[in-house]
């Protein structure tokens, strides 16, 4: 006789062998979306978009990920995942794969995108490169708008290293002073003003008579203050100047079943975010070695944290590019969402909860409108035979038409429940803001708290 082994036998699910990382896992989906920036059949600033999304998203694995992996560590904590890593075995392979991405990021942008955005009309010059009347506008630009709003901190032992926060881009700089003394400052580049600057006025907008230009300039705002430091340190030598971006420990541990006040807990823990502990330093590599130790010794961080890359450093900032520029032929042809028959056919209020009772109906977002939905609310807040409304609300975005119509609801009188999810990972501050706006709306209306 043939002995039978069943399948759950044969095969020990319990075996590293069988499961991916997690973290890693992440990472290979980030690679694909780098591939769709990399992809010539996309237009080209869809491409940038992608771009930008990536560096967005390694920003986010950086800040939540890599940040509780380091926490592992630090505590001791030698917990194995179930591929069998432990946790500085996954920091150093995310580190490994990270670095790869990173760099192949960089090379999408400088050998592909850029060549191609210049042919196309959309220019990004280096400072050096600009001709003498740019140089003079963008020049003009430092002293009128940027020069005000900068604050050089030097580094001495009457000043001790300032606070830098996070995805903050600065400038490390090495200067001398009469005596041949040097000394280390540190500027911030403003995040208040446009990363990419325009260098002609229609750079990225439509022109006054309504045309939309196919010529646009913008040089990097960090190269045009780089290049005007004489005016910050008066009387002091500038040696040289060294772009850095850091990335901190953003995320947030709740212990909901100790908070009194979930709301005022999540507040505390967003400010407490700003100053999380450094978990990336980008650098360029020509970046000296001695700025580079100075770095690691007051960021507090390992020489593993510090990946050198090529400019510019902080893809998001392409978002710019992407948003900014009016040039349709580049971009996707907008999707138009659809509206169900039913809705169509729905005028008022009492057709939208006919249509409702006639048949079941699936909106599937974005394919379908969301109109709709905010439709519906509007009705149900208006209609006299509507008493209460019960509505979670997860992202609301800073533009919410839907709690509008719920705020309209209780202010006539109909019985309004809420369920504001905080903790809805980097939208906190928003759902903060209009958690409080409709617990101030319910003391002044009929209406139910929920969080």
């Amino acid at each position: 006789m043939t002995e039978t082994v069943s399948v759950e036998a044969a095969i020990d699910l319990a075996s590293p062998s069988l499961y991916i990382n997690r973290e890693l896992s992440l990472l290979e989906f980030q690679r694909r979306v780098l591939e769709e920036a990399w992809d010539e059949s996309k237009p080209l600033l869809e491409r940038v978009k992608f771009l930008a999304i990536f560096g967005s998203n390694m920003d986010e694995f950086f800040m939540v990920r890599v940040s509780g992996i380091r926490k592992m560590v630090e505590a001791r904590i030698m917990d194995v995942s179930p591929d069998g890593a432990t946790p500085p075995d996954q920091l150093a392979a995310i580190r490994k794969l990270s670095q790869e991405l990173m760099i192949d990021a960089q090379r999408c942008y400088q050998r592909k995108l850029l060549p191609k955005l210049d042919k196309d009309g959309i220019h990004v010059i280096d400072y050096h490169k600009l001709s003498k009347t740019q140089k003079e506008r963008a020049d003009t630009y430092f002293k009128e708008v940027v020069y005000p709003v900068l604050t050089p901190l030097a580094l001495d032992p009457g000043h001790p290293f300032p606070h830098i926060s996070n995805l903050s881009l600065n400038l490390a700089i090495v200067i001398r002073d009469k005596k041949g003394n040097e000394k280390f400052a540190r500027l911030k580049v403003p995040d208040t003003l446009p990363r990419l600057l325009p260098i002609k006025r229609s750079s990225g907008g439509v022109r006054k008579d309504g045309t939309i230009p196919h010529q646009h300039y913008f040089v990097w705002l960090e190269q045009v203050i780089a290049a005007n430091l004489n005016d910050l340190f008066p009387g002091m030598e500038v040696i040289s100047a060294h772009p850095f971006r850091i990335v901190r420990d953003a995320d947030i541990e709740i212990q909901e079943l100790e908070a009194d006040d979930l709301l005022e807990t999540m507040q505390q823990s967003i400010r407490k975010r700003k100053f999380g502990s450094v978990v990336q330093v980008a650098v360029y590599e020509s970046m000296p070695e001695t700025v580079r130790e100075l770095l690691v010794d007051n960021l507090e961080v390992s020489r593993n944290d510090v990946y050198a890359l090529d400019s510019p450093l902080g893809l998001s900032g392409l978002w710019q590019l992407y948003s900014n520029v009016e040039r349709h032929d580049l971009k996707d042809v907008p999707y138009k969402p659809r509206t169900p028959k039913a809705f169509k056919r729905a005028a008022t209020s009492a057709d939208i909860f006919e249509a409702i009772r006639n048949e079941n109906i699936l909106l599937h977002h974005p394919y379908d409108s969301f109109n709709p939905v905010v439709d519906f609310l509007n009705a149900a807040a208006r209609d006299p035979q509507v008493l209460a409304i019960k509505q979670t609300l997860y992202r609301v975005g800073s533009n919410a038409p839907v709690v509008e119509a719920l705020l309209e609801a209780a202010e006539r009188g109909k019985q309004v429940a809420v369920l504001v999810e905080l903790k809805a990972r980097f939208d906190e501050e928003s759902n903060i803001g209009w958690a409080r706006a409709l617990k101030k709306w319910a003391c002044m209306w009929s209406m139910d708290w929920l969080d």
